[in-house]
């Protein structure tokens, strides 16, 4: 494998684990090459430190860089055709020694490797460039020119060990600062044997690969950027080395017969991919064991990544949910309305903030199971610019039912089902205060049962429980559905007729006295018949006398017992009635 592919795997992994989780752009960010991701026309999306501080050039919003155009004049020609032919995705990768241009227009020399990245389509999507500075190669390989020890000097300042292969003698040599980074000694004779002996020290892992590619090296393929290995050293180290090499003498048959080389000791740009794997294998771990369902986007809204509790909530797989919008797969409802909320990503990314979901959400999987859920997205921020958005969820169903079935309890009688009295008392302060305010006009009744106490204690609390719950049902069946009738004491019931005139009060009345007096109750082979007296009376501005509706509709339950029981009276009749 080679450096530049190694590099662009590495930088193309950390890049797109960059917008999902910054913590791996943390670890890119200090790398000691230069790494920049490209579009497929040439506009620079991403540059890291070690490339500022290579080149000097910087990302500026207003001033689009282009990546295409950071060549040397003499360069630019067959850099840019390379780069267009990856982008165009007529070959997967690229390598090559070019001069570019630094922010002041000086040229560098630079190892430039490139390789095409595809998005989950397998389309092309963008250009991850990785380049490493040569200038001191460059200005070694003008100083063997000129001197051999100065040649010499140069190389081992860059710490690069020299190779010299004579195809045609079949001798090697070696230069000293190549002995060094094996820790074998300067003076120490090179044999015959010298390729078995490097063979041998070569990691049994990657021989096999470093016998199929060597004679390229010695052929001059210019498809072969380098070697990549580990080699034993002498005192017991592998180190990881990158071997770039090509002939540089030739036969009048046009065959190669000397190449020349360098070897560099590459064991710390190894040590940094190790660690960007390491932590994004952590990052992997630790967000397949989330609870919590989580989204990452890119800048446009479309999924970049899926956790496996995200999966199991909203019904898709990762691969499936990369490169769709957010909105599609995290469609959500307003829990009361039902009405369409808008996604929390696509509105972090719209306004540039975390946004946290107050409100009741429900989200509506693939499979068509509606949860309730808590969210809150935040955007991801690189460099200034919004790169993405991670939304995080949790189903709250459960804990939602249990709220309301909690709230329901409190305001409910547990024997019937109907409203307790707490929740009466506000109902009916809500009607005096629209009565008071907007004038609409209501009616209240209360209702007392007649003959109950008997059935209570003769047959048992049970059979008295069960009489009342069939009471409570007889009730709400004559009532209209949005009337709020009541259980406000043992074996006492009030209804809320709202927008309801006097006259339709009392026909309500009269047909709950009815239903009731129909009602025959048998327990354990016995036979009950009961009753109820109702009073009415008009909730309007103002009640009509100084005990308040209560106290009216009281007083004319009260007027009807005193008639005989099972009928209905209002307080409107009692106050009319001569004093006698």
């Amino acid at each position: 494998m080679s450096l530049a592919r190694a590099a662009q795997r590495r930088l193309a992994r950390a890049r797109k684990t960059q917008r999902s989780a910054p913590v791996l752009s943390q670890l890119a960010e200090v790398a000691p090459v230069g790494m920049l991701v490209t579009g497929l026309e040439g506009r620079v999306r991403y540059l890291n430190p070690a490339f500022t501080r290579l080149l000097g050039h910087r990302l500026d919003v207003a001033a689009p860089l282009d990546g295409f155009g950071l060549f040397h004049p003499d360069d630019t020609g067959a850099a840019r055709q390379h780069l267009e032919r990856l982008a165009r995705g007529e070959t997967a990768r690229y390598r090559g020694e070019h001069r570019l241009a630094n922010a002041n227009g000086h040229p560098i020399w630079v190892m430039l490797a490139a390789s095409l990245a595809r998005d989950a389509e397998d389309r092309p999507d963008c250009l991850i460039i990785q380049v490493t500075s040569i200038e001191l190669q460059k200005r070694a390989e003008e100083a063997l020119a000129y001197s051999e020890s100065r040649w010499n000097f140069a190389l081992e300042s860059a710490r690069q060990g020299v190779w010299d292969h004579d195809i045609v003698k079949d001798t090697m040599f070696y230069s000293r600062m190549w002995r060094m980074m094996r820790a074998i000694p300067p003076d120490e004779a090179i044999g015959k044997d010298y390729q078995e002996q490097w063979l041998a020290r070569i990691h049994p892992d990657d021989r096999a690969h470093i016998m199929a590619n060597l004679h390229r090296q010695d052929a001059g393929d210019e498809t072969l950027d380098a070697l990549e290995y580990r080699e034993l050293t002498r005192d017991g180290r592998y180190i990881w080395i990158l071997s770039r090499g090509r002939p540089v003498e030739w036969d009048e048959h046009g065959n190669p017969i000397r190449t020349l080389g360098t070897d560099t000791d590459i064991t710390h740009l190894k040590a940094i991919e190790h660690e960007l794997s390491a932590e994004k294998e952590r990052l992997r771990v630790t967000l397949e064991a989330m609870a919590d369902g989580m989204i990452a986007t890119d800048a446009k809204g479309c999924v970049t990544f899926i956790n496996a509790a995200a999966e199991r909530l909203i019904g898709y797989r990762d691969a499936q949910a990369r490169g769709i919008s957010v909105d599609a797969i995290f469609p959500v409802r307003q829990a009361g309305s039902g009405q369409v909320a808008q996604c929390p990503a696509r509105l972090c990314l719209e306004e540039g903030r975390t946004v946290a979901v107050e409100d009741e959400l429900v989200l509506v999987g693939q499979d068509g199971v509606h949860r309730d859920i808590r969210c809150s997205a935040s955007p991801v921020i690189s460099g200034g610019r919004i790169e993405g958005s991670v939304l995080v969820f949790q189903d709250v169903t459960q804990s939602r039912a249990l709220q309301r079935q909690l709230a329901h309890s409190a305001s409910h009688d547990a024997l019937t089902g109907l409203p307790n009295r707490a929740a009466f008392d506000r109902a009916l302060s809500a009607a005096i205060v629209s009565a008071k305010s907007r004038g609409r006009r209501h009616c209240l009744l209360y209702i007392d049962l007649d003959r109950f106490k008997p059935v209570n204690d003769t047959a048992g609390h049970a059979a008295g429980d069960a009489l009342l719950k069939q009471v409570a049902q007889t009730i709400r069946g004559v009532c209209r559905e949005h009337d709020f009738a009541a259980r406000i004491g043992g074996d006492e019931f009030a209804v809320l007729l709202e927008d309801c005139p006097l006259a339709n009060g009392m026909v309500v009345a009269e047909k709950i006295v009815r239903a009731i007096g129909a009602l025959v109750f048998s327990w354990v082979g016995r036979d009950y018949r009961i009753g109820a007296s109702v009073g009415v009376t008009a909730i309007t501005d103002q009640p009509a006398s100084a005990l308040g509706f209560m106290g009216e509709a009281d007083a004319a339950c009260y007027a009807a017992k005193d008639k005989g029981r099972g009928t209905a009276a209002s307080y409107a009749q009692i106050a009319a009635r001569p004093e006698q």
